[in-house]
């Protein structure tokens, strides 16, 4: 978690697209805390599954800045990689510090988000990770070794397939 610094607060950057790495690395270069939540996904590429780790919010980050130094916020826009600070008419809008808190509870030390809750049997999931991204399916049961095994509806038949907590997300 990133310690911040009384007087400053976070506010909400758009950044071009796929240059979340651009923009993260220019801010911080300049000083800037900059906090970027990730989450891992898989897609099909070219006939193979690929798992990357993707913006949570795509196209924005959050930055930590002080909002009584103008000429601090104008740098952020001229940073390579964004696109500009959020405003709501001709000044920066900070978002609230416990919701960009409760994110970073969230994340892991590299800032890629942590599954909420346990899931329980019966729960209906989505999977995010592997060959099944994408399906939906029901916890059937949580092994000790915390691989959790659900049931997934393939041609009319249900499969049964092991995944790790990571891999699941709500439906």
């Amino acid at each position: 978690m990133i310690d911040l610094d009384p007087g400053k607060s976070w506010f909400l950057t758009q950044f071009k697209p796929n240059s979340h790495r651009i923009a993260s690395r220019n801010l911080a270069r300049q000083g800037f805390p900059v906090f970027l939540p990730l989450q891992r996904t898989t897609r099909r590429a070219g006939g193979r599954f690929v798992t990357q780790l993707r913006p949570l919010f795509p196209g924005y980050l959050f930055v930590a800045l002080d909002p009584k130094r103008g000429e601090a916020w104008r740098a952020i826009n001229a940073t390579p990689g964004v696109t500009r600070l959020v405003t709501l008419g001709q000044t920066p809008t900070p978002v609230p510090n416990d919701l960009v808190t409760e994110l970073m509870r969230r994340c892991d030390h590299e800032s890629v988000l942590v599954p909420a809750t346990p899931h329980a049997p019966g729960d209906t999931v989505t999977l995010s990770c592997g060959p099944f991204s994408d399906f939906i399916a029901t916890v059937e049961s949580i092994a000790a070794d915390r691989r959790i095994w659900v049931l997934l509806d393939i041609m009319g038949a249900q499969t049964r397939v092991a995944v790790s907590a990571g891999d699941l997300g709500t439906a």
